[in-house]
């Protein structure tokens, strides 16, 4: 199922989002957006895009510590796959309260079901049984279709003809070979954060191994220096395998700090993989980035003998908490 999620990842750029309730959306130029696990993946994508965009991701219960004057100066967006996450439900319930203009996306679930009642702009996307990680081309369209960006929807709608997630498998599949055994560590810039998060992401829940990321330059101020090897703590750090996302349109500086830091981490005795975002469009070089992100962590998986598309321990912790 998953390796099926992957290589047909690009047809959902081809969505076509309706929006319901429509003509109560009105116009907006500021935004908070809530959402949890994969759900808030399409917004972090999205700013990543354009980070002059002017929208707050949130990922708790409640809303963030503003003036509620502030608050009700955006639009708020409930997105949960399922429809039934407890603290993005929470999140708009509180909008709702301060009487925020709200709007919600989901498959369906009780967020769409407060949508409907409360006649709320929502967008309804297909159920087509996938995990929430790999829908992110129906949210990135649904997204985008709720923020009228009609530039980022058309580049977006673009790759599901240029976008070929089987070309793309001979990569993820040798990267897997040469992480085995390793605890990978992402690298980007501050720019391609959320790029450096998805591929962590897809580690935990597609590999079901542990995995980190951080972004420069801010980690050549203190997470490096966890790394400078010393014989007594040689054994700490002897699994650590670090990929370092590539970016020739991040400022050159980074790019610097990029290189000098892979050189290093070489002499410390590191493996270190720099996987190159490349491309025409900005759309492009971020979600081929994150399909190759895709292959390598179901390879890795494959590798350990472990089921690659459900989250176990997700539902067990979920069952705890009721």
């Amino acid at each position: 199922m998953m390796r099926d999620a992957v290589l047909s990842f690009h047809t959902q750029f081809a969505f076509e989002p309706v929006i319901n309730n429509k003509e109560v959306l009105g116009s907006h130029i500021k935004f908070l957006f809530a959402g949890m696990g994969g759900s808030h993946l399409a917004a972090d994508i999205l700013r990543g895009w354009d980070p002059s965009l002017d929208m707050i991701i949130w990922h708790n219960y409640g809303l963030p510590a503003i003036a509620e004057e502030a608050l009700r100066a955006r639009l708020f967006i409930a997105n949960s796959y399922s429809g039934n996450t407890e603290e993005t439900i929470d999140a708009l319930t509180q909008a709702l309260k301060i009487g925020m203009s709200c709007c919600a996306i989901a498959v369906g679930g009780k967020l769409l079901e407060i949508a409907q009642q409360r006649g709320l702009p929502y967008i309804q996307l297909p159920d087509t049984g996938i995990q929430p990680r790999s829908a992110l081309g129906f949210s990135i369209q649904a997204l985008c279709t709720l923020l009228g960006l009609t530039e980022a929807a058309c580049e977006a709608r673009a790759l599901a003809d240029t976008l070929k997630p089987q070309e793309l498998e001979s990569l993820g599949q040798a990267l897997a070979d040469r992480l085995h055994d390793k605890v990978p560590v992402i690298y980007s810039s501050f720019r391609n954060q959320a790029v450096a998060y998805n591929w962590k992401i897809k580690f935990n829940e597609t590999g079901k191994i542990p995995a980190f990321y951080n972004t420069l330059p801010e980690l050549n101020h203190n997470e490096m220096t966890g790394f400078d090897v010393q014989e007594a703590s040689r054994h700490l750090s002897e699994r650590f395998s670090f990929l370092f996302l590539s970016d020739t349109e991040d400022d050159p500086r980074v790019q610097r700090r990029m290189n000098v830091l892979e050189g290093l981490y070489r002499e410390r005795g590191f493996p270190v993989e720099v996987l190159e975002l490349s491309g025409q469009s900005r759309f492009y070089r971020m979600f081929a980035s994150l399909v190759v992100a895709d292959w390598t962590a179901l390879s890795v998986a494959e590798g350990y003998g472990l089921e690659s598309e459900q989250v176990p321990m997700v539902e067990e912790f979920k069952k705890l908490m009721r």
